[in-house]
């Protein structure tokens, strides 16, 4: 009964019971991670569509476990280097080393948080809208409505923020078909809010698991002072099992900007 009485320090309790005046009493209810199973299983009808129509493909690894980062060439990412370790990071070294890191957190009953990288290549060209619906606009609310996620950021991302325009900005090239082709990709495939046809790269940090072993202060729902410890199973890092789910809503979202796309701009029906 104790979870029902007391706010987690972090999590969806003290904010849903303020809205509806009930709070989850196992695990973490609608706020929790479970939810996006049916998330997955679309996405996975959505990259489908995707591979059929563009041969378009969409691959997420942890790229940062806390402050481990790993060097990753997002062109050069295989679905098999992802695969080959727990932590779903293609870099080996980098990956030993944050399996450590998740253990040690373990260890202590306390958690970590990181980043997720995502590169989708072979996107079609042309998704997206000039203002409202811009692709990367719709990536960050799809992506950001996973749990426990904290920031978005797409091509140079943040980074972009230190250059000047001068070496930020992506000089087309010239080329034979009709196909825009670039010789840097700081805009990570979108330009204006529509994709342009380069890779698009993004990355989604993930804050620390908010419910942890260690003793944290709290209050109860009748705003009373008391402490918590959590018992039981909880993932001290939930980064691993985050690479499906970011994989799942980028193809979604993309899915649906293809499918207004041929509504819009193209005769559907005579090219189905």
């Amino acid at each position: 009964m104790k979870l029902k009485k007391t706010f987690r320090p972090s999590h969806a309790d003290a904010t849903y019971q303020k809205k509806y005046g009930i709070q989850a009493s196992s695990g973490g209810g609608r706020a929790s991670a479970r939810e996006t199973i049916g998330r997955v299983a679309a996405g996975s009808v959505a990259k489908q569509l995707l591979t059929k129509s563009s041969n378009t493909e969409i691959l997420a690894w942890v790229k940062r476990i806390h402050d481990i980062e790993a060097e990753i060439q997002p062109s050069e990412v295989t679905f098999e280097e992802i695969e080959k370790n727990i932590v779903r990071c293609p870099n080996q070294s980098a990956a030993d080393l944050m399996i450590k890191r998740v253990e040690d957190c373990g260890k202590e009953g306390d958690s970590c948080g990181g980043v997720i990288e995502c590169v989708v290549r072979n996107p079609p060209v042309g998704l997206g809208m000039p203002v409202f619906d811009k692709l990367e606009a719709d990536l960050a609310k799809a992506l950001m409505s996973l749990p426990a996620t904290k920031g978005f950021e797409v091509g140079s991302g943040f980074g972009g923020t230190y250059l000047k325009g001068s070496e930020h900005n992506d000089p087309f090239l010239p080329s034979d078909s009709d196909q825009l082709k670039t010789a840097t990709n700081n805009s990570g495939g979108i330009q204006g809010g529509i994709s342009n046809g380069e890779d698009i790269v993004l990355r989604v940090g993930f804050k620390p698991t908010a419910t942890i072993r260690k003793s944290q202060k709290t209050i109860d729902e009748d705003g009373n002072a008391t402490t918590l410890k959590a018992t039981g199973r909880h993932d001290p890092c939930v980064l691993p099992r985050a690479v499906p789910m970011v994989e799942a809503m980028v193809a979604l979202v993309l899915a649906d900007h293809l499918l207004r796309q041929k509504g819009q701009c193209t005769d559907y029906c005579s090219d189905n």
